[in-house]
This record gives C-alpha cells, sequence and structure tokens, in this order.
C-alpha cells in the first residue's frame, strides 16, 4: 500500500535549535532525510510532508528555508512543507503568509499543547487562521487530550478552511481512561472540516507497552467517528521513537490498513492526504 506521511519531522541541529528536545536523549540528535530512508527502505513510502518541528522561536523562519532548500532535490521525496507561523502574532503574520508562499509549503501549524489556553482563544489569532484558509492552505491542530474542547472551539470559529487534528487528538493511553477523549473526538467529527491524523499514538502508550492491541481501542473510534473519508496517515518520526520507532509503527499501520477495503485504507494512506494538502 502506498502511502504518504503528512507528518515527518526532520532534526538538523546545526540548523536551529530545539530546546524542547535537549532532556529527551532518543530525541536530542539529529534526524536527517538520509536516516528516515533507511527506516522506511523497505516500505512503500512514495512521498512526504515536513512537519514543522516546534523549533526555538528565532529560528521557524530558517528552519523553513534550510528545509525546502533539501525539497529542491528530488531524491528527498518531500513533496511540501507544513510550516511553523504565528497567529497571535500581528505584526508578523501577514508578512509570513507572504514570504511562504515560495517555500513549497502545503499547510501551516501552530503548536498549542505547550501554550497558554487562551492563545488560541484570541479573536486576532482565529482571524488570522481564517487568512490561512482564504490563502487556500490548511492548518494542522496540535493540542493535548485536555485541550480537546478549545480545539473545537478553535474549529468552529474557523469553518470555512481544512483543519486536520493531529496524532488523534493526544489520547492519554497511558491512563487507560478514554471516555473523555471520546465524548470529544466524536464532538469534533462533526464538524465536517475536520480530518483526523492517524499519526503519534504509539509515543501516548505506557513505557514499553505500544503495539496494535494497545491502540486499537482508538483507532477504531476515531475511524468510526471520522471514516476513511476524512483520515490521513502520518508517521511522527522521530518522536514515535518516544513508543519502539518507525518500523514497529509502519507495521501496525500495516495491520490497521489490512483491516479496511482497498478504497478505504487507500484514501487514508494517500488519496486523502493529496486532496487536503493539494499535492
Amino acid at each position: 500500500m502506498d502511502l504518504i506521511d503528512t507528518h515527518q519531522h526532520l532534526i538538523y541541529n546545526n540548523q536551529a535549535s530545539y530546546g524542547w528536545a535537549k532532556d529527551i536523549p532518543v530525541l536530542n540528535s539529529d534526524f536527517t532525510v538520509e536516516d528516515y530512508h533507511q527506516l522506511t527502505i523497505d516500505y512503500d513510502v512514495i512521498g512526504t510532508l515536513f512537519m514543522e518541528c516546534a523549533v526555538d522561536d528565532p529560528d521557524y523562519k530558517k528552519e523553513s528555508n534550510y528545509i525546502n532548500s533539501l525539497m529542491q532535490k528530488s531524491e528527498s521525496g518531500i513533496k511540501g512543507l507544513i510550516l511553523s507561523i504565528r497567529p497571535e502574532d500581528n505584526s508578523e503574520f501577514d508578512k509570513w503568509l507572504d514570504e511562504s508562499k515560495s517555500l513549497g509549503v502545503v499547510g501551516y501549524r501552530r503548536v498549542l499543547h505547550t501554550e497558554p489556553d487562551e492563545l488560541s482563544q484570541q479573536n486576532n489569532f482565529r482571524e488570522n487562521i481564517s487568512k490561512i484558509g482564504k490563502s487556500g492552505k490548511p492548518f494542522d491542530i496540535c493540542v493535548r487530550e485536555d485541550q480537546l474542547k478549545i480545539a473545537l472551539e478553535l474549529s468552529k470559529s474557523c469553518d470555512e478552511m481544512d483543519l486536520i487534528l493531529n496524532h488523534c487528538g493526544v489520547p492519554a493511553i497511558a491512563s487507560g481512561k478514554m471516555d473523555e477523549w471520546k465524548k470529544d473526538i466524536t464532538a469534533l467529527s462533526e464538524l465536517n472540516h475536520v480530518t483526523c491524523k492517524l499519526s503519534g499514538i504509539m509515543a501516548y502508550c505506557a513505557p514499553g507497552t505500544s503495539s496494535y492491541e494497545t491502540i486499537k481501542p482508538y483507532v477504531d473510534h476515531a475511524l468510526e467517528c471520522f471514516g476513511p473519508d476524512r483520515m490521513v496517515w502520518g508517521s511522527d518520526w522521530p518522536v514515535v521513537n518516544l513508543a519502539k520507532g518507525l518500523p514497529e509503527w509502519l507495521e501496525v499501520t500495516k495491520t490497521i490498513l489490512s483491516n479496511l477495503s482497498s478504497d478505504e485504507a487507500s484514501k487514508i494512506a494517500h488519496i486523502n492526504a493529496k486532496r487536503i494538502y493539494k499535492i
């Protein structure tokens, strides 16, 4: 099954600073295009979308320009960039939205799970997200499970554009509790402009417990709510190393998709990504 990875991180410490990774040994390193290709060589990954890496604030434009330079090499396999943007900053937002058009951008993201809840509730933040939609690009929403109601508010206020919920809404799998997550995912799925990204969830299992069986109840609920027409796939590499790594996630992905019809699996694996990100 051909896969388009809509959530590939690349880390080049000589190009940007990644303060969030410094205290995480398995992530405090370089993770390059070549590394990714070595891990996926036996799988049918036909292209990737680079996902911004929450670099330290001064470096987000530098990161974007550097990854764009890598994308120019066909062997990189990168089909587009989901770039970092600061919707809360009116002094820079419009300028960067315009400048980034030349950088292979297919979407934008502002990491919210490390920010105060109030950030995405500001009127100017939501107005600027809507500008992204008017530019023809989607916005990836990255929140914690306890912020899903805030994601719902944001999604309702930006209802004329494609929004992609990262990592199935970051369920707290290790806690063993899923009732509240299920309610919030159901509510978000009732908004037809919201897509769910099947990515990252292995990392939310308790240490040493990541497996298909562990995540199956969460995947099943996401599938039941969003359906194959409104799901895309992503690796979340190298953050997936917080579980057992990318090869394990690729094998689990094969199992998930094998339980669907060929048409349904293809939508999640690559068709929806081409439509939503216009690649």
